[in-house]
C-alpha cells in the first residue's frame, strides 16, 4: 500500500507562504545542500505528486520554465513523475504526466490502496486539510525555516478539527532549518 505524505516548508510561526500567493522568499532561509539532497531523495521514493489547483499552476510555471541550473535532478523528477491535480475548474493539463480530478479523495483512496511508491502532497493547504479530514494522510513532513515573516497563510487551518501526530524523526540541518517528520494518528 502506498503512503500519502504531506511535505512542505514553513516559517517558525507556521506560514507556508507570505502575505501574497507564491510569496516564498523565506524558502531561501531553509534551502541548502542538505535540503537539496532530501528533495532528490523524495524524487526517488515518489510514485505520484499531488497538488491543489493553485499550487499546480505555480509548480508548472516554475518547473517547466524557470528552475535554476542547480536544480537539474529535482527539475527532472518534477517533470517526469506522474502528477495529480485536485480541481473542479481545470479539465486537463499540458504538463506531462498530469491528471486532473474533481474527486480527489476518491482518487487518492484508490491510488493509496495499490502497492507502489509513496504519494507526496506539495503545498496546497486546502488540499492538505481535505485529505487529513478524510483520513487519507499517513505522514506529515515539515521543514521549519529559522525565520518569521509576520503575516502569511498558515499550512494548518485555524478551525480544523484537533488531530494527533506521532514523531517519527526530527532532523536539524546546518543552516538552522529543522525537518519534522510525523505519523498521523488515527482519529479516536
Amino acid at each position: 500500500m502506498a503512503k500519502v505524505i504531506v511535505w512542505n516548508l514553513m516559517t517558525l510561526e507556521g506560514f507556508f507562504e507570505g502575505k501574497e500567493k507564491w510569496d516564498l522568499g523565506f524558502h531561501q532561509d531553509a534551502w541548502g545542500e542538505e535540503l537539496s539532497e532530501l528533495s532528490s531523495d523524495f524524487g526517488h521514493k515518489a510514485g505520484l505528486l499531488v497538488f491543489g489547483r493553485v499550487t499546480y499552476e505555480g509548480m508548472k510555471a516554475y518547473w517547466t520554465t524557470n528552475a535554476d541550473e542547480g536544480e537539474g535532478e529535482v527539475k527532472g523528477f518534477m517533470n517526469a513523475l506522474p502528477k495529480l491535480v485536485a480541481s473542479g475548474k481545470l479539465t486537463g493539463s499540458d504538463w506531462n504526466n498530469t491528471t486532473v480530478t474533481a474527486d480527489i479523495t476518491g482518487e487518492i483512496a484508490r491510488r493509496k490502496a495499490k502497492a507502489g511508491k509513496d504519494i507526496y502532497v506539495f503545498g496546497s493547504a486546502e488540499l492538505t486539510e481535505t485529505l487529513l479530514a478524510a483520513g487519507l494522510v499517513d505522514e506529515v513532513m515539515i521543514a521549519v525555516a529559522p525565520v518569521t515573516i509576520g503575516r502569511g497563510t498558515p499550512l494548518f487551518k485555524p478551525n480544523a478539527e484537533k488531530r494527533h501526530y506521532a514523531l517519527i524523526a526530527a532532523r536539524p540541518l546546518k543552516n538552522g532549518t529543522v525537518i519534522l517528520h510525523y505519523g498521523v494518528k488515527p482519529a479516536a
